[in-house]
C-alpha cells in the first residue's frame, strides 16, 4: 500500500458510563522537517480525510465507531466533504470560526445532508445561537473553561437541542464533576490512560488467564490448555463463539473445547487470553477504553518488530513485541507488580527488561507507541529514526494494528 506517510492519532471519546462511542482523528505528516510542523489547519484536516478514505480505511480506522474530523472555514465550504460517509464521520467546526450567515446557511445545508455537526473548544456566547440550533455537539474545553466556571455555563445550554462533551479531561475529579452536571460525552488524556480503572486483585477469572498464557507460551501439549480451558465455564463459552464464528464456512458446528483449539489455532488463542486478562469482570467488554489502548499497542509494537532491519529476521521477535505490548498495561489493572509478574510467567530477560526499565529493543518500541499513544508525534518521529524504522513502513504498522483491533475487539 502506498501512503503519504502520515501518522493518525486517535483519541477516545466516552460515554458516561465509560464505554468508548467514537473517536477523535487528529492527523500529522512525517518526514516533512525535523520538527514536523504542521503547516495549516486545512493542510492538515484534508489530510486526515485523505488518508482515511483512501490509505488507511474508515471501518479500519474506526470500526463502527464515528469519527470526528476538525474543519476551518476553506475545508467546511469544500465539495471534498460530500465524499464523507454522513453516518461516521462527525465535522468538528473549530473555535477559529466567524459566525457569518454563510457560515450557518453551510452547516444547515450539512445537517441536511445527514452530518452530525460539533462546535471544537466552545464557551457559551450569544453570538453562537443560530449555530446552537444546527449543531449537535458542543465540546467544552475544561483547561480554558475550568470547572468553577462550568455549571452557570452548562445552564445557558439547556435551552438548545445540544449534547454536551467535556474535553481536555485530565483527572477523574473533573471527570465526575462533569458526569454530575449531565455531560453527555468525554475525552481527554485521562481516558488514555489505565488511571480510568482502580486496581484490582487478580481474580479466579485472571488467574486461570494467566496460567493459561504460561501454557501456550510453553508451548504445552492440547490436552494440558483443553484442561485450563475447560475448568472456567465463562472460557469455554467464549471460545466455542469464537470458532464457530471463525467456522462459518464449515459444514457442522465447533461443538467441542478440543476442536475449538484447533479452528481457532494457538496463536489467536493466545492473543484473545492475553486480552481477556483486561476484560476481565468488566461489564464493558470490546468498549472498555483499556482494551481498546491494549489491542492497538500490541498489535503496533508487532508490526513494527516486523519492519526492523534486523529484528525481522528472528521470528520470535513480532511475538515478543506483541507480549510486551500487552504485558506493560497489566500493572495499572491489578495489584501486582511488574517484577511479580514477570516472575509468574517466567519472562525472558530482554521483555523483562523492557517492561521495568524501557531498555533494549522491546523497550525502544513500548516507548514509541507510549508516545504515540500521547500524540507525541515529534518524540515518534525521533524514534522511528533511532530505531532504522521508515516512514512508510510506521504508517503502514499503524494501519494494521487499528485493523487488528477493529477485529479482535469487535462484539
Amino acid at each position: 500500500m502506498k501512503s503519504q506517510n502520515c501518522l493518525i492519532g486517535r483519541q477516545p471519546i466516552l460515554s458516561n458510563n465509560e464505554h468508548i462511542v467514537a473517536y477523535e482523528l487528529l492527523f500529522r505528516s512525517l518526514g516533512t522537517a525535523n520538527n514536523a510542523a504542521v503547516r495549516d489547519a486545512t493542510f492538515s484536516s484534508a489530510n486526515v480525510i485523505n488518508n482515511t478514505l483512501t490509505n488507511f480505511g474508515i471501518k479500519n480506522l474506526l470500526g463502527e465507531h464515528p469519527g470526528f474530523v476538525n474543519l476551518d472555514h476553506e475545508l467546511l465550504m469544500s465539495d471534498v466533504l460530500e465524499m464523507l460517509p454522513t453516518d461516521q464521520i462527525v465535522l468538528e467546526l473549530l473555535e477559529s470560526l466567524e459566525v457569518t450567515d454563510e457560515l450557518v446557511e453551510r452547516c444547515r445545508y450539512l445537517k441536511e445532508m445527514g452530518f452530525t455537526l460539533a462546535l471544537d473548544d466552545h464557551e457559551y456566547s450569544p453570538i453562537y445561537h443560530d449555530l446552537y440550533s444546527i449543531a449537535d455537539i458542543v465540546k467544552v474545553d475544561l483547561i480554558q473553561t475550568p470547572l468553577v466556571r462550568l455549571p452557570e455555563m452548562v445552564e445557558l445550554f439547556r435551552p438548545f437541542p445540544v449534547k454536551l462533551l467535556a474535553e481536555k479531561v485530565e483527572s477523574r475529579i473533573e471527570y465526575l464533576a462533569c458526569r454530575d452536571m449531565k455531560f453527555d460525552y468525554f475525552q481527554g488524556y485521562f481516558f488514555a490512560r489505565p488511571s480510568i480503572l482502580e486496581k484490582k486483585g487478580i481474580a479466579e477469572s485472571g488467574v486461570t488467564l494467566i496460567k493459561l498464557m504460561r501454557l501456550l507460551s510453553d508451548d504445552a501439549d492440547t490436552s494440558e490448555i483443553e484442561e485450563k480451558i475447560k475448568s472456567d465455564s465463562s472460557l469455554t463459552f467464549k471460545l466455542l463463539v469464537m470458532a464457530n464464528s471463525v467456522a462459518v464456512g464449515l459444514r457442522e458446528r465447533v461443538e467441542s473445547v478440543h476442536k475449538a483449539i484447533a479452528v481457532v489455532g494457538r496463536n489467536q488463542i493466545k492473543r484473545w487470553v492475553q486480552l481477556a486478562l483486561f476484560a476481565s469482570d468488566d461489564i464493558r467488554g470490546s468498549a472498555n477504553p483499556l482494551v481498546d489502548m491494549a489491542a492497538v499497542r500490541a498489535g503496533l509494537m508487532e508490526q513494527l518488530a516486523w519492519c526492523h532491519p534486523y529484528m525481522a529476521q528472528d521470528n520470535d521477535a513480532p511475538e515478543k513485541a506483541f507480549l510486551t505490548g500487552i504485558l506493560s498495561l497489566l500493572e495499572q489493572v491489578y495489584n501486582i507488580s511488574i517484577d511479580e509478574l514477570t516472575l509468574k510467567l517466567n519472562l525472558s530477560e530482554d521483555i523483562r527488561s523492557a517492561l521495568i526499565s524501557r531498555e533494549g529493543f522491546y523497550g525502544k518500541l513500548l516507548t514509541l507507541s507510549e508516545k504515540s499513544e500521547s500524540l507525541d508525534f515529534d518524540g515518534v518521529e525521533a524514534m522511528l529514526e533511532e530505531l532504522g524504522i521508515s516512514a512508510e513502513d510506521a504508517a503502514n504498522s499503524q494501519v494494521e494494528s487499528y485493523c487488528w483491533n477493529s477485529i479482535i475487539t469487535s462484539d
